[in-house]
């Protein structure tokens, strides 16, 4: 290290990632630092330096005492052993300062030789005090993943028809007859514990009322008028629950009523498109709901303002991965398990890494905030201000909420269209919907489930009757 660069280090003060320390002379309080540096991002130590930033320095003698002490440190006192570097700086007065390094840790946790986990916490260190922030560090290795945490729900709690319906539909496997190849069954497809409990993945995918186990992970949104939040005033509120699918289905379409709707070149008596391709959304929703930390006790949040639709997923980007990454289709598997089942169709997922690439694609106005301190994701789209759209509806005001200002129900417009034009393909009708292929599909689905529609004939020569 140039002494330039040392003593620009040494204006900046102690942080999260420097420590200054005039003297060691004992190696379980070092072994600590090194363990709390490894735990988070990695450090520097500098011994001969004060914490007030002055600089006495160390003797030959110190240097070499000092530099047998942070051998042994590394490799007998810390768990697993850390493969730091040092480097000795040479002052005017002949003295020395000893620039320690130490690595970030690629397998964390690390102890001390009592077996305590330290993070660093600031210029300080902190143990690690709570079952969230151990199974973090694990998850931090792949040695563990949220979404195989048990619950305290029995099989009992299973949606018995969504969960009939996948295995016919994906597995083309009837539902078991007894409560023990049930089980059985849960626990080979990863969704049970060993003791026949349903596990995080089980509960988030297939409970009937996940909310009633596991109350903080749900979905909160809220129309903001203006482009502030606002303590008490919103235009419109809603908060979603159930399992996963469901939790998307509603979050999607809020957003999708509190879209402008634009000609778009169509003719003024067809029904607007959104002013933002509502496959954004269903890309980014996906990403929040498949990739958020469920070690954070705390719901997804939806804020829609007048120029902003901000989606703020609990758990910052995990492992090496940054904004920059995920940008060129990077990605991390931090719920495997989940992601499986997504992948299964449960949600419209197009493969892993290239959600967040397809969203900006299609809309390149979106920024991405990765807050480590707060343990928070951001997504933000934003909106084109209200006076460069060519509204469908030429009475819709800036801050009004569209699901209140003309606009209809999606599963309503649907009905009309099939009355309508009862042979439309899906195509069609997501282009006179203007919606994309997937919501048709799954509001034709809950169409069918609520018997109202029906198909007569066969896919290509059939038809749909509304029996309303």
């Amino acid at each position: 290290m140039k002494r330039s660069d040392f003593l620009a280090q040494i204006t900046l003060g102690e942080d999260s990632t420097r420590q200054f320390k005039a003297d060691v002379k004992n190696a379980d309080s070092l072994a600590s630092e090194m363990a709390a540096f490894a735990n988070s991002n990695g450090g520097t130590i500098f011994i001969g330096v004060t914490d007030d930033g002055s600089v006495p320095g160390l003797s030959q003698h110190d240097v070499a005492r000092i530099n047998q002490l942070i051998s042994n440190a590394a490799s007998h006192l810390v768990r697993s052993p850390l493969a730091v570097q040092t480097e000795n700086v040479a002052l005017d007065n002949g003295r020395l300062v000893i620039v320690l390094a130490v690595p970030k840790g690629i397998d964390k946790p690390y102890f001390d030789k009592n077996g305590v986990i330290w993070l660093k916490a600031g210029a300080d260190k902190r143990r690690v005090n709570s079952k969230e922030e151990l199974r973090r560090q694990f998850q931090f290795t792949n040695q563990f993943h949220a979404d195989e945490l048990p619950t305290k729900a029995g099989i009992d709690k299973l949606d018995k028809l969504r969960f009939r319906d996948f295995l016919r539909d994906v597995y083309k496997q009837e539902y078991p007859e007894s409560s023990a190849e049930l089980t059985r069954l849960l626990q080979n497809m990863n969704l049970a514990t060993d003791d026949g409990r349903l596990n995080l993945a089980g509960v988030l995918l297939f409970a009937e009322q996940p909310e009633w186990i596991v109350p903080q992970f749900v979905v909160k949104a809220i129309r903001f008028p203006g482009n502030k939040i606002h303590a008490t005033d919103y235009l419109d509120t809603e908060d979603f629950s159930g399992p996963l699918p469901k939790l998307f289905e509603g979050t999607l379409a809020f957003v999708m009523r509190n879209l402008h709707k634009v000609q778009a070149g169509r003719g003024v008596n067809a029904p607007g498109t959104p002013e933002i391709p509502e496959a954004v959304f269903e890309e980014l929703l996906v990403n929040a709901l498949a990739h958020r930390d469920y070690l954070v006790s705390a719901p997804i949040r939806l804020f829609i303002f007048d120029n902003r639709i901000e989606i703020v997923s609990p758990g910052h980007l995990p492992n090496n991965l940054t904004v920059e990454k995920i940008r060129t289709g990077n990605s991390n598997i931090r719920n495997p398990i989940l992601v499986s089942y997504v992948a299964k169709g449960l949600l419209p997922y197009h493969g892993l890494g290239s959600g967040i690439k397809r969203a900006l694609e299609k809309w390149p106005i979106i920024d991405f905030a990765d807050d480590h301190d707060g343990c928070l994701f951001t997504a933000t789209v934003h909106r084109k201000p209200v006076e460069e759209l060519d509204l469908a509806d030429k009475g819709a005001l800036t801050g009004q909420v569209a699901g209140l200002s003309g606009h209809s129900d999606p599963i309503n417009d649907l009905l009309n269209a099939l009355r309508t034009d009862s042979s439309a393909d899906y195509a069609t009708l997501a282009g006179r919907l203007g919606v994309s292929e997937a919501t048709v599909k799954r509001n034709i689905q809950k169409l069918k489930q609520q018997n109202r529609i029906r198909r007569i004939g066969s896919k290509k020569t059939g038809h749909w009757e509304v029996m309303e």
